[in-house]
């Protein structure tokens, strides 16, 4: 498994190892509990898989022209390690009420599942290669996929040590 993948899981197992349902479910008004980022990183890393396995069914990468405003979000994001704030997650990436239980023992498995999918896009298509379009950064190689998924993964771990803090 990628390294920084396998440290993204890590982390967020230890971000959130010990917390009861309640505590899990705990969040200030109108904001997000702990479960419900767990669900929505969930849900990116099925999106992700989904997209991947898209691009093998189809047999060539899923792209289209990368534009420059792409290549400057791409770059913030998976080359300075920033996410900037306040941007909406989109509709198929907003939880739903999976249960906390479900939700934590389902995502370090996604994260492998997510890891194994991009490796073989990576294999088949070229480590530079554009692969994918993601939906707001535009079209991302395999190395850029991992680095996306790190980046937002620790942001949303910050998060989650606030929102422990409070519960």
């Amino acid at each position: 498994m990628d390294q920084d993948l396998q440290g993204l899981q890590t982390a967020i197992a230890s971000a959130t190892h010990g917390m009861t349902a309640d505590e899990l479910m705990h969040h200030p008004e109108g904001k997000w509990s702990t479960a419900e980022v767990l669900e929505h990183l969930y849900l990116t890393y099925v999106g992700s898989v989904k997209g991947f396995e898209r691009c093998l069914q189809e047999g060539k990468p899923l792209v289209r022209k990368p534009l420059l405003m792409d290549r400057m979000r791409a770059f913030v994001v998976t080359g300075l390690g920033y996410l900037p704030e306040g941007r909406q997650a989109p509709e198929r990436a907003r939880p739903h009420g999976m249960a906390p239980a479900e939700v934590t023992s389902a995502i370090g498995p996604q994260i492998e599942a997510m890891d194994g999918v991009i490796t073989q896009c990576e294999d088949r298509f070229g480590k530079r290669t554009l692969v994918l379009d993601h939906p707001i950064l535009g079209p991302l190689t395999a190395r850029q996929w991992r680095k996306f998924h790190v980046v937002h993964g620790r942001h949303h771990i910050k998060q989650i040590r606030r929102l422990r803090e409070t519960a």
